[in-house]
């Protein structure tokens, strides 16, 4: 890593997939967590960067390392539509105050901030939520600009995310900048900050790379249940998706991921037929394994997604170390940040506006106006 890299600290670090994206690009020079088990394979991918294990609520902003860029993917679990919509007055999404104390508490502030969140914080409590965290960083002197990407540019895995890059008031990031929303901007993320008359409208590369199907990554060795278990989930396919895998050729291998779903107090396995897997969740409960079916010429056969395979999904190196125990490694992965959308974010944007010099007469630029886009 070169020693002129921008300085990063990798806040709810958990299994470090940040700092993976960060690599070559910035350097990570401290992390922290609560979680041990998402610590230790944080310490084991990145033994060279200091880790704290230990709860935000108890860190001094004065005893952090000096660094250019500050990352928060702070809690979701009060923001998800599957979890209980609390919002961020609830006790883990609010941690992200305690991440603002910090910043509070610093002597010196680093100059970008990088948040990562589900989608749900767009809408939680009618986008008031999203209002109040934008105006929090902009009271601090930032300039804030949200973005909505989805990790399927690169991955077979559709995950979408909410990113907001605020960088400090006297940096001059017209270069970086669009008049308009754009690819980034969703409807629902423009109405939410069609209030806010300040918000930055981030002009990022439209991503053109071809990515791999859901195939590609399959590990097709991999064991699969028993006979009777695959039966059973086959009968719970809803008729409209059977039709979709009825008479596949003889001589052909396809996957089709799918979760189990209430429908009419009806349970079922939907299917997804994009090549893309659904989004990956912590392994908690029966609805967030996602299984898979595979024709495999002729015989239908059906499993979990393996480890690898997850570690696969979020972009991940191969070389990554996961851990012997399913559950553990799946939420590593189903509670991370995919790798290449923090490396396109990096390269960018972040690392590009941590470089960019300090002009005070450039804070009192008027921002462009706002119309709704489609």
């Amino acid at each position: 890593m070169n020693s002129t890299s921008p300085r990063l600290l990798d806040f709810f670090a958990g299994s470090g997939l940040v700092s993976s994206g960060m690599d070559e690009i910035c350097q990570t020079v401290w992390a922290n967590d609560i979680c041990q088990q998402k610590g230790d394979f944080f310490q084991k991918n990145h033994p060279e960067t200091q880790f704290l294990l230990d709860s935000i609520s108890n860190l001094k902003g004065q005893d952090l390392p000096e660094a250019d860029i500050s990352w928060a993917s702070f809690p979701c679990q009060d923001l998800s539509l599957a979890g209980n919509r609390g919002g961020l007055t609830s006790s883990r999404s609010g941690l992200f105050w305690e991440w603002l104390r910090l910043l509070d508490e610093s002597p010196k502030r680093p100059r970008v901030l990088a948040i990562e969140n589900v989608i749900g914080l767009v809408t939680s409590q009618g986008g008031e939520d999203y209002r109040q965290l934008q105006l929090s960083l902009e009271e601090r002197g930032y300039r804030v600009g949200p973005m909505i990407i989805n990790a399927w540019h690169w991955v077979p895995q559709s995950r979408p995310r909410l990113f907001v890059v605020a960088v400090a008031k006297g940096i001059d990031t017209s270069a970086y900048e669009s008049t308009f929303p754009n690819w980034l901007h969703s409807t629902p993320l423009q109405r939410a900050f069609s209030t806010l008359p300040n918000t930055i409208f981030w002009n990022l590369p439209e991503v053109k790379a071809p990515r791999p199907a859901l195939s590609d990554i399959i590990e097709w060795n991999a064991p699969v249940l028993p006979q009777e278990k695959t039966e059973r989930l086959l009968s719970l396919v809803p008729d409209n998706h059977v039709r979709e895998i009825d008479n596949l050729p003889a001589n052909k291998q396809y996957v089709f991921p799918g979760y189990r779903r209430t429908r009419n107090g009806k349970q079922v396995l939907e299917l997804r037929f994009d090549g893309l897997a659904g989004c990956l969740r912590t392994a908690k409960g029966g609805s967030s394994r996602q299984f898979l079916l595979i024709w495999n010429k002729g015989k239908w056969e059906s499993r979990l997604i393996t480890t690898r395979e997850a570690a696969r999904l979020m972009g991940a190196p191969e070389s990554y170390s996961l851990s012997e125990n399913y559950n553990e490694s799946y939420n590593a992965m189903g509670d991370a940040v995919a790798v290449p959308v923090v490396q396109f974010l990096a390269k960018h944007l972040l690392a590009p506006l941590a470089k960019l010099p300090l002009n005070s007469d450039v804070s009192s630029r008027k921002a462009p106006k706002f119309c709704l886009q489609p």
